[in-house]
């Protein structure tokens, strides 16, 4: 079934385009702003799925040591603020025991405030290739007009088809992400159909270009290749099991008296003989050791 698109699309040109320190810098009050952590609650339109409990430790003794270098994103909503970017601080701050926080406030939409969350998810140092996927999908979604779970779906399709105006909205979109859509769409988007194990190891820190090469190999094979390469093996030495476990099994070799066996039986091999070589046949056989020619 088709679904009907919203009818209206987002400008992301000033997300995407100049970043999320502009989009600050472009809020109702350019300074930051303090308001209680107790005032805060995480955001609806969050696209981060997981955070990491030693790193948000980590996190905290930071903020403890230097406070927050970088406030947070948040917008009015009914009975306080909403983050829009900054959720992660938000809860290292919490652990850090801060009674208030830096922010600045925007008056966004959903989503608007969906696509500063892309954005800002897309900016991690942490961040790993499924969680890039599926910011990137998010942003393709907004920039289309699409349900995220369709846009997976409209990409592949624009590989296909003559180029029009999805092709250059998406030129233009991942102009500003730093990378071409098609790339995108050819060498990240296939980690999603990875069997489970695999997508796991990669958003447990396995690298993309380390996963790529154990998912040649049979599934059977992915829980063992992932504990070898994250015991330290290269990606020299993956290629290499991935090839012994994927190399086609030797034919078995028929023992040569079993070959002339058959072939002796072989009524339609013996009528194609020629004269001279049912000759040689006859010879062969006269030869033939007493063992052989013995009746049973």
């Amino acid at each position: 079934m088709t679904r009907k698109r919203p009818d209206r699309k987002p400008d992301l040109s000033g997300l995407l385009g100049e970043g999320l320190g502009e989009l600050k810098n472009r809020a109702p009050t350019a300074a930051a702003q303090v308001l209680p952590v107790a005032s805060l609650r995480p955001g609806t339109q969050q696209p981060r799925r997981a955070f990491d409990d030693p790193a948000l430790q980590a996190l905290a003794a930071s903020i403890q040591a230097e406070g927050i270098l970088q406030p947070l994103l948040v917008r009015p909503v009914r009975g306080g603020h909403e983050i829009v970017a900054g959720e992660r601080r938000w809860r290292a701050a919490q652990l850090a025991g801060l009674a208030e926080v830096p922010v600045f406030i925007r008056e966004l939409d959903d989503r608007q405030a969906l696509a500063a969350g892309l954005v800002e998810n897309l900016q991690r140092q942490d961040l790993n290739v499924i969680d890039e996927v599926d910011a990137k999908l998010g942003l393709v979604a907004l920039t289309l007009g699409l349900e995220q779970h369709d846009a997976r779906g409209r990409i592949m399709q624009l590989l296909r088809e003559e180029p029009g105006a999805d092709h250059a909205a998406l030129d233009a979109l991942f102009a500003g992400l730093g990378e071409g859509w098609q790339g995108f769409a050819k060498n990240k988007l296939r980690v999603l159909n990875w069997p489970p194990a695999l997508v796991d190891a990669l958003r447990a820190g396995l690298p993309h270009t380390v996963a790529a090469v154990i998912a040649g190999a049979p599934e059977t094979e992915h829980p063992r290749l992932i504990a070898v390469a994250e015991g330290g093996a290269t990606r020299a030495e993956l290629r290499e099991e991935v090839a012994r476990l994927t190399a086609p099994a030797p034919k078995a070799t028929v023992p040569r008296a079993e070959l002339a066996g058959r072939r002796l039986t072989s009524r339609r091999f013996m009528a194609n003989l020629g004269a001279d070589e049912r000759k040689a046949v006859e010879r062969w056989l006269a030869k033939m050791p007493a063992a052989l020619a013995a009746d049973e």
